[in-house]
């Protein structure tokens, strides 16, 4: 059950950016919902998270990558269970799923290139400061703009796990 209780969809400013969020997202997921007690909040993000998904050219499989085992490394079962579809249509195996909650990943789940990213990803989430060798590893794969939606998306997806968790909004939660 969620700290706070789910904001009104039908009151004040929040409404008319509800149906907003309802017409480009198909539904209010409970992240929403509860972003939407701060509706200038709840804009910022629908407009940054739809720039990072769907704007930005990393490839959805390795953007979904990087989702996953953060959701993993931060205990946000809620964003586990809306990126893993996600993830298996965007290419990646349910063994390779299975892998990312693990503390230490099986090599031979992924090649060079996902190893480097999910080390890049664990070094961002886990303590923040990237040593140069996870850096220069990961960036022997990528093209600057790249590299920088990569990190963006890391970045982005650790902050909705930390907002999901401190809130503890959850997939099963009435709203």
């Amino acid at each position: 059950m969620a700290r706070i209780e789910y904001a009104d969809l039908n009151r004040g400013e929040a409404a008319a950016l509800a149906r907003r969020i309802e017409a480009e997202r198909g539904s209010v997921l409970h992240l929403y919902q509860m972003l939407l007690h701060s509706p200038p909040a709840a804009e910022g993000w629908l407009t940054y998270l739809t720039s990072i998904r769907h704007r930005c050219l990393l490839d959805g499989a390795i953007r979904e990558l990087v989702i996953m085992r953060i959701a993993h490394l931060n205990r946000a079962s809620y964003e586990a269970d809306q990126h893993a579809p996600i993830a298996l249509r965007e290419g990646l195996r349910q063994d390779q799923l299975d892998a990312l909650g693990r503390d230490e990943i099986p090599a031979d789940r992924f090649d060079a290139r996902e190893r480097d990213v999910l080390a890049y990803a664990d070094a961002m989430t886990r303590t923040v400061q990237v040593p140069d060798a996870v850096f220069q590893a990961v960036r022997r794969h990528f093209q600057d703009r790249d590299l920088v939606e990569l990190t963006a998306t890391i970045a982005a997806y650790n902050m909705v796990s930390r907002f999901l968790e401190a809130l503890q909004v959850h997939s099963d939660d009435r709203r």
